[in-house]
């Protein structure tokens, strides 16, 4: 299927919304209650408790992260083989049982933050089948023609989380302390995911329905590059530096662009102001970028999603303190790609390669990009302090958008993977 036949057809075919309706709750659901969302954006919210409970230092407490990273790029790299010897509903149903036992272990914490750093590190390996790829991976086997859509709906869970767990956790450790917290980590995925998988989790035996009302027979599931095939794709490559580079600047640019913007002379409390419009940005670009995938060209609407943190950069360079609505422009710009990066990922590679080996495929993509998000903090504080300003990191995302942008066109277009003769090239 080509991306002009693609695009000539229906611009919103409701047939598979009308199938998978309750795997798409589940997805959200399943991507709010996961670690890397619902404990990584309210993580900063239960720092200060800890530090008062146990008197550990805020660069302790922050280091748990790079712990909490470290699992996440381990266990993607099983999760596959965890799949094919136990199936996908199996992995997740028992994972999310273990999330919540976990959360509830976490209320017994000692004075020792090594036990923290260890169970950061341990729950991802222990409760593997929440993290991302298993949501969309089984989006991605019950949709095609609106895969796009149907992953920016699902991953739009990232800002759902990142709007409503902090102030959840905020009221709860105000009355009851530090251990409500991981409690309500623990309750919502038992009161939400965990019931949803249990009636609604299935794969589907075969593909739904095309538009025109006629029953596909492959399973979608069986049909692809192995995983040895898409590691030797010089596209897979491509792929990966692309989407590493620009993990790479989004990871900058929330790191560093509040106290950027204080630097320039922008007050503590508008800085901040400023910076909220990347939240809302981060749903609008995966929303947008999602149901445009679907209906043109994936590659140069990748590129274009790419490429407009380019332009916030810019912005951020040459505008000064009192230009608010220009430095807000430049966050939104920033935001749209940082919503739309996870997407194009998920996409590209059940497009490029298929269903078949999608959890060791995309779990070795969320690998690498795991361990350049964990790593590039440090690096950049370390520019900082070499500098003694942010410049040079608005420098470096500058250029590691045009290049990341550049290098997803080189690929040529991703057509829906259908049989051998469309194999991305090998290297």
């Amino acid at each position: 299927m080509s991306d002009h036949n693609l695009s000539s057809q229906p611009r919103l075919d409701l047939t598979e919304f009308r199938l998978g309706w309750r795997l798409l709750i589940l997805g959200v659901f399943g991507v709010v209650t996961s670690m890397s969302a619902a404990l990584l954006y309210g993580f900063g919210t239960m720092v200060i408790p800890l530090q008062e409970a146990f008197g550990w230092s805020r660069g302790e407490l922050q280091a748990s992260i790079t712990f909490l990273f470290a699992g996440v790029a381990v266990a993607s790299q099983l999760l596959g083989w965890l799949y094919s010897r136990f199936g996908l509903r199996r992995v997740a149903i028992v994972s999310v049982i273990l999330q919540v036992l976990c959360y509830a272990a976490l209320t017994q914490l000692n004075g020792h933050i090594a036990w923290l750093y260890f169970a950061f590190f341990a729950m991802p390996l222990l409760c593997l089948g929440t993290i991302a790829i298993t949501w969309t991976q089984l989006i991605s086997l019950w949709y095609e023609r609106n895969r796009g859509l149907a992953l920016a709906i699902i991953l739009s869970g990232t800002g759902v989380a990142a709007l409503i767990v902090p102030p959840l956790l905020a009221w709860c450790m105000e009355r009851w302390g530090w251990q409500a917290g991981f409690l309500l980590l623990a309750v919502m995925p038992l009161v939400t995911t965990l019931p949803m998988a249990l009636l609604w989790l299935q794969l589907p035996a075969a593909e739904p329905q095309s538009a025109q009302g006629k029953a596909r027979t492959a399973p979608l599931a069986a049909t692809g590059f192995t995983f040895v095939e898409a590691r030797k794709s010089r596209t897979f490559w491509i792929c990966n530096l692309s989407l590493i580079l620009s993990v790479s600047l989004i990871v900058a640019m929330v790191t560093v662009m509040v106290p950027y913007l204080q630097d320039k002379g922008v007050p503590a409390l508008t800085a901040s102001q400023i910076f909220s419009a990347f939240g809302a940005s981060i749903i609008a670009g995966r929303l947008l970028v999602g149901y445009l995938l679907d209906h043109y060209s994936p590659i140069v609407i990748s590129a274009a999603a790419l490429f407009t943190p380019a332009i916030g950069c810019l912005i951020l360079l040459v505008t000064g303190p009192e230009s608010t609505a220009l430095l807000v422009l430049a966050t939104v710009c920033i935001g749209l790609s940082a919503g739309a990066e996870f997407d194009i990922a998920a996409f590209l590679m059940a497009r490029y390669f298929g269903m078949k080996d999608y959890a060791r495929i995309f779990g070795l993509h969320l690998g690498l990009v795991t361990i350049v998000a964990g790593m590039s903090p440090a690096f950049f504080g370390y520019i900082h302090t070499q500098y003694g300003n942010y410049d040079p990191v608005i420098m470096y995302s500058l250029v590691a958008a045009i290049v990341a942008s550049l290098t997803l066109l080189t690929l040529r277009s991703a057509s829906a993977f259908q049989s051998r003769p469309s194999q991305p090239e090998m290297a």
